[in-house]
């Protein structure tokens, strides 16, 4: 689609999911797509994964989409992302900021690579996309931004510094930019997810899944398919929640 039948086609909507190629992405891009959206599919790796995505969401026919790979940690990357999204659309209603990697072992044991990549592929890729996506959210003053985070960037948690303290970024970003952005009528929120059963905890046997199970109230993990609930939810939410960092843990914080 050309961008002048976007400007003719107002009732379209569009979203870009970083991460989409698995877990907590793929569902929200599944969502969003059975909603009617179109949604622009990104993962910097995992291309036969995201072709899975892309034929799911091609075959029930409700939204259509289309898979730009790319590092979102990168800002070249980022550069050609929305250039190629401006090419489609012009701008993004959503932007669902999703990429996220992990690392678990003690602070002393990490390199200084590890330590970059954590930060870079968690924060540095929402500040890279939400720098991209705002000029055209203000030029419209109609967006929404929505920053996957982790309870762990609330509490912190051992042997996972480094990934708490980017989730911790995230949150401070998130506030900081809703207040930024509110004058434009662009809402900015986050999820601060709790432990969700995705590849991102495939590490772990089953006696460490049990003990950690039991430390949630509601004695299990949550799935990917809740998460991308919330999102969609925070996605439609009144104009007036901005800024807020909604948990969603099974009451473990």
């Amino acid at each position: 689609m050309s961008r002048e039948n976007f400007e003719k086609d107002d009732f379209r909507k569009y979203v870009l999911v970083t991460g989409a190629s698995r877990g907590i992405g793929r569902s929200t891009a599944l969502l969003f797509a059975e909603n009617g959206y179109h949604v622009f599919l990104n993962c910097c790796r995992s291309a036969g994964k995201i072709e899975e995505v892309k034929k799911e969401i091609d075959s029930a026919g409700r939204g259509s989409c289309e898979i730009i790979m790319g590092d979102v940690g990168n800002p070249r990357d980022v550069n050609n992302i929305f250039e190629k999204i401006g090419r489609t659309c012009g701008r993004l209603h959503v932007l669902v900021n999703n990429a996220g990697i992990s690392h678990i072992g003690l602070l002393s044991d990490m390199s200084d690579s590890q330590w970059d990549a954590v930060l870079r592929t968690n924060l540095s890729s929402v500040f890279y996309c939400c720098r991209a996506a705002i000029p055209g959210m203000v030029a419209k003053k109609q967006g929404r931004i929505i920053n996957v985070s982790s309870m762990w960037g609330v509490s912190g948690a051992s042997c996972e510094a480094a990934y708490s303290a980017s989730k911790a970024g995230v949150c401070g970003l998130t506030r900081a930019l809703a207040k930024e952005l509110a004058p434009s009528n662009i809402q900015v929120n986050a999820i601060a997810c709790g432990v969700i059963d995705t590849d991102m905890n495939s590490q772990l046997n089953k006696e460490e899944r049990d003990a950690l199970a039991y430390e949630i109230p509601m004695g299990r993990f949550g799935s990917p398919d809740e998460i991308a609930t919330v999102i969609w939810d925070m996605a439609n939410a009144p104009e007036y929640m901005t800024g807020q960092i909604i948990g969603v843990d099974g009451g473990y914080l």
